[in-house]
């Protein structure tokens, strides 16, 4: 018996919302003359004829060529000659002479601090100090450290045996403990004089003028913010020198990219001073976080500079920037990279001497970048998308260029270092979660780009290889990992769930039963044992049972106990599961898991439904907030009535809206940022559930919000991890610019507003259900194992509504059309098949404002709503 056969059309799948029932859906239908009235004779052809020419390719963001250049110079530092030369216009000359000696504190000056941290074994196991002299010892390899993260003021005082006159000092600090705000004074003899105040700083060496000279024996610096650092936001002084240094300027040259890339970047070097000048390499995917350092980089986890090193020989030569070292231990780079900007300096590390200094001559012919992004150019497009609103169109190719950039091979050098490689996955193609930090594939990630690569490139393998590699991890309570990182142990609560919904997804989209099969031991496991493990006496799960409370999930937030969202993504798993278990011919499991869905959500309803805000509680353990999460996957997993959805999209709108988006939350007491933080992750489901529940325009307008900030500012074009307090990046540098997850708006538009989804593995069989809203026209193609699949609409133009679809042979599906709630007439390939009056074909039926067509053989059909 064929598979297809046996798997009934399920409920809408969380994210993808594969509708096949009727949804209530108000729109306004056009009609042609000014009575309401459309000629019976309206030619479908001549509509369809009368769009515009396809230009889907303009929008376009990606490229099929693997060397990527630079696009413009973006600014330049110090002794540089002809900065253009990098773009492949001449050569480009940075020049740095030789810093003279610093000065000195008289012998037997001293330091202390505010406090400073004990001795460890350092960043390589080396047994270090980081007591306040060394701030005054003359070894800049030294630094007193603070020993209390982001906590201010700290303080470092220091103490001569003799005045010492004084124009100033210089501010000499680790590179990853750059005190940012500070103020300098000095003693009188009686009280501390403030001599000067910086804010802002991103210097790594500050030099700090005093209005005028001062004699003193002892100075103190008092820090109130130092640069976020991966390590901690400590204050770290390597050297404090009694004058103002004024070394030779930096020579540096950036470089803009135009967007986000990720790769090996390449520079043809034309040779090289002969005393060993170096050059350090800083990259960022914004202009506020482009410094000396790189907005972050995967060593920064292992207590890297944050820059990547080289040391060119005198002789021409080309390097690409790999992972390793150049001489031993020193002169180091972290290879690949994602970013838009890169930095590139005359400079080299203190520890990397003798090997690499910073200062010489250092000739520059070009720079490029490797690309290891998927090929994006209009030719591997096995589906497209394209409608009358141009802002849309451009929404969903920057974020098919964004997962492009995330589909890469897995390589040990490349990817998240703490302890994520796996001989499993080396070597095989993945979905990581962002371009240029973590690089590790998370599940939780997958359910969104998995659909976005289906509905774009269709390379599934990418997706299948996580989904596989994460069940062979299975723990042996059931649990599966959230990704390789730490070994498989990452401990998240709701990404097991993820696993199942994205299984589900994967087998729809490419027909691949035999993974199916594979691994559904493994998803029996999970929603058998581990599941229950967690599940209370009122049938929810609860997060704190069977050793959970340290559990995280795709934010890590502090949640406890019956969390609407792990329950509404529970109900959505068990009815995903129940749709493969019946197609492998698991009735009994089936069945089982369709009523489980029902008792869960049952108690959704009973114990976390706020009827006095109307809507679902985060938690139904401390503070009262309603969160967009739980919210959004309630309406699509079939928690929530009618009534209900209406109501929790309403209180969404009203008391989480802001010009880049919807916020997570409706309050702060979760999270400090909760009603300012917007996820594009949890956004998706939202605006799905808006399309589905007759709300299109509101679904479009929180698009053109989110996305169209996230196009308009800086970097432009990919979408971000997520956004902060007034559309800033939420964890400032760490922030990845260009993030799998938040690539929802592509199967928004096409699964949802275009209205094509698979319901069959493989789209043996499919659903066409349109949602336009304000949009005139659309037009898409989804690739499927049976071949394209097209799907054009018009709203008006001689027709209150006119479809074509295109199905590949062999397969069929439904195809509901929008009637606005009228009395209509609709016509499929010329003939009348419904009218509300005559006996139907296709087995029609009108309900929640659509007349939906059943089992439409696969072939070009076209269908028109006529209204009467």
């Amino acid at each position: 018996m064929r598979l297809v056969s046996k798997l009934r059309p399920r409920p809408r799948n969380v994210l993808a919302c594969l509708a096949l029932g009727a949804t209530s859906t108000v729109m306004a239908v056009s009609p042609a003359g000014a009575d309401g009235r459309v000629p019976p004779s309206a030619d479908a052809a001549k509509i369809l004829a009368g769009l515009p020419s396809p230009g889907w390719h303009r929008y376009v963001q990606g490229t099929s060529h693997q060397e990527i250049s630079p696009v413009r110079v973006v600014s330049t530092t110090g002794d540089v000659t002809n900065p253009r030369g990098v773009l492949g216009a001449g050569t480009t000359t940075l020049r740095r002479e030789a810093p003279k000696p610093k000065p000195a504190w008289p012998s037997g000056t001293t330091a202390t601090a505010s406090s400073y941290h004990e001795p460890n074994g350092g960043n390589d196991g080396t047994p270090t100090s980081y007591e306040p002299g060394h701030a005054v010892d003359g070894d800049t390899k030294t630094f007193w450290n603070d020993a209390t993260a982001d906590t201010y003021p700290a303080w470092l005082q220091i103490t001569s045996p003799t005045p010492v006159k004084l124009p100033g000092i210089t501010v000499l600090s680790n590179a990853d403990g750059v005190p940012m705000d500070f103020t300098v004074a000095t003693w009188n003899g009686s009280d501390w004089v403030t001599q000067a105040t910086v804010t802002g700083n991103t210097d790594v060496q500050r030099a700090v003028t005093f209005p005028q000279e001062v004699e003193t024996g002892r100075v103190r610096i008092t820090v109130t913010k130092d640069q976020p650092s991966s390590k901690g936001d400590y204050t770290r002084i390597n050297e404090v020198y009694p004058g103002v240094v004024a070394d030779p300027p930096q020579a540096s040259v950036t470089l803009d990219f135009g967007k986000v890339v990720v790769g090996y970047p390449k520079i043809g070097f034309g040779g090289a001073s002969d005393d060993h000048p170096g050059v350090r390499l800083a990259f960022s995917e914004t202009r506020q976080y482009l410094t000396d350092r790189s907005d972050f980089t995967r060593s920064d986890f292992s207590g890297g500079p944050g820059t990547d090193q080289y040391a060119p020989p005198g002789k021409p030569t080309t390097w690409t920037d790999t992972k390793g070292c150049q001489s031993g231990t020193k002169v180091c780079a972290d290879g690949l990279h994602g970013f838009r900007y890169l930095k590139i300096s005359l400079d080299a590390l203190v520890g990397d001497a003798p090997a690499a200094q910073p200062y010489g001559t250092v000739k520059i012919k070009n720079v490029a970048l490797e690309s290891t992004a998927l090929d994006g150019g209009p030719g591997a497009y096995k589906g497209w998308f394209e409608s009358s609103d141009r802002s849309l169109n451009q929404y969903w190719y920057n974020a098919s260029y964004t997962n492009e950039l995330v589909t890469d091979t897995f390589r040990p050098t490349d990817v998240e270092p703490r302890n994520a490689d796996s001989p499993s996955l080396d070597g095989k193609l993945v979905l990581h979660d962002g371009a240029k930090r973590d690089r590790d594939p998370y599940v939780g990630d997958v359910a969104v780009s998995g659909r976005t690569d289906y509905l774009t490139h269709a390379v599934p393998q990418a997706a299948r290889n996580v989904l596989a590699d994460l069940a062979d991890h299975q723990r042996a309570d059931g649990w599966i990992p959230s990704a390789s990182i730490n070994g498989y142990t990452l401990p998240l609560f709701d990404y097991p769930l993820w696993w199942v919904t994205s299984s589900s997804d994967y087998v729809l989209y490419t027909g691949d039963t035999g993974y199916a099969r594979t691994y559904y031991p493994n998803l029996v496991k999970t929603l058998d044992a581990w599941y229950p493990s967690v599940t209370d006496s009122r049938g929810l799960l609860s997060k704190g049972l069977n050793g959970t409370s340290g559990y995280g999930d795709y934010a890590f937030l502090p949640r406890t106990g019956e969390v609407t969202y792990y329950n509404a993504l529970y109900v959505q798993a068990l009815k995903d599961a129940a749709g493969l278990a019946r197609a492998l011919g698991h009735a009994a499991d089936a069945d089982r898991w369709e009523q489980r869905a029902g008792t869960v959500a049952n108690a959704i309803n009973t114990y976390l439904w706020d009827a006095r805000t109307g809507a679902y509680l985060d938690s139904g353990t401390g503070a009262v907030r309603h969160g967009q999460d739980g919210n959004g996957l309630a309406i699509l997993a079939g928690v929530a009535s009618s009534d209900r959805a209406a109501a929790a999209l309403d209180h969404l709108a009203k008391t989480t809206a802001q010009p880049y988006g919807n916020a997570f939350m409706d309050n702060d007491t979760l999270v400090s940022d909760g009603s300012e933080r917007v996820y594009a992750f949890t956004s998706y489901p939202e605006i799905q559930a808006r399309f589905l529940t007759g709300q299109a325009d509101s679904a479009i307008e929180e698009i053109k919000r989110l996305y169209g900030w996230m196009t308009n500012h800086d970097p432009g074009i990919t979408d971000w991890e997520g956004i902060g307090s007034g559309g800033s990046l939420y964890e400032g540098a760490y922030t990845s610019m260009a993030h799998g997850w938040s690539t929802g708006v592509v199967p928004a538009l096409s699964n949802d507003l275009l209205g094509a989804a698979p319901t069959g593995p493989g789209f043996a069989t499919w659903t066409v259900r349109p949602h336009p809203g304000s949009v005139t026209w659309a037009r898409g193609q989804l690739p499927t194992p049976h071949g394209a699949f097209r799907v054009t609409w018009v709203q008006g133009r001689g027709a209150a509504f006119t479809l074509r679809v295109d199905a590949p042979s062999g397969t069929s599906g439904d195809v509901a059309v929008p009637t606005g709630g009228k009395r209509v007439t609709v016509r499929v390939d010329g003939k009348v098949a419904w009218d509300g009056d005559a006996p139907s074909t296709h087995q029609a039926t009108d309900a929640g404002g659509y007349v939906t067509l059943h089992g439409v053989a696969g072939g070009s059909h076209t269908v028109q709503v006529i209204a009467r």
